[in-house]
């Protein structure tokens, strides 16, 4: 049974960090592509950003770059997304993502591409 659980979410002021986790099980890991997705009270999910099955293709939404970094170390099945200069607007519930792929280099923030989800973690930003 495919399991993706998510951890590290929290509330924080604005400036401020977080590294949310997400770890899987019942899953090939580095047959993934992983992506980090975000949704807010009262408006559709959006992709955060997402990382390949080798780590060497990342991707961006433009409201969070220069502010988080997606990473993954295949050795412990784990998926981060640090984030920094926090604000308001990214308060929202943080969901991890697992998709199969062939392909080394690619990922997507489309959530079509994801077929396994976790329950996702509250990141809360306060002004």
């Amino acid at each position: 049974q495919v399991q993706v659980m998510e951890s590290g979410g929290g509330l924080v002021q604005a400036g401020g960090s977080l590294r949310l986790s997400c770890t899987t099980s019942g899953l090939t890991f580095n047959n993934y592509a992983m992506g980090w997705f975000r949704q807010a009270p009262g408006k559709e999910r959006e992709g955060v950003s997402c990382i390949s099955r080798s780590g060497g293709r990342t991707l961006y939404t433009d409201s969070v770059k220069g502010r988080v970094t997606i990473s993954r170390d295949n050795a412990k099945n784990t998926l981060y997304l640090q984030m920094d200069s926090l604000k308001p607007e990214d308060t929202a519930m943080y969901y991890c993502a697992a998709g199969p792929t062939l392909n080394n280099y690619y990922c997507s923030l489309s959530s079509a591409i994801f077929s396994n989800w976790g329950q996702g973690t509250q990141v809360t930003v306060s002004s």
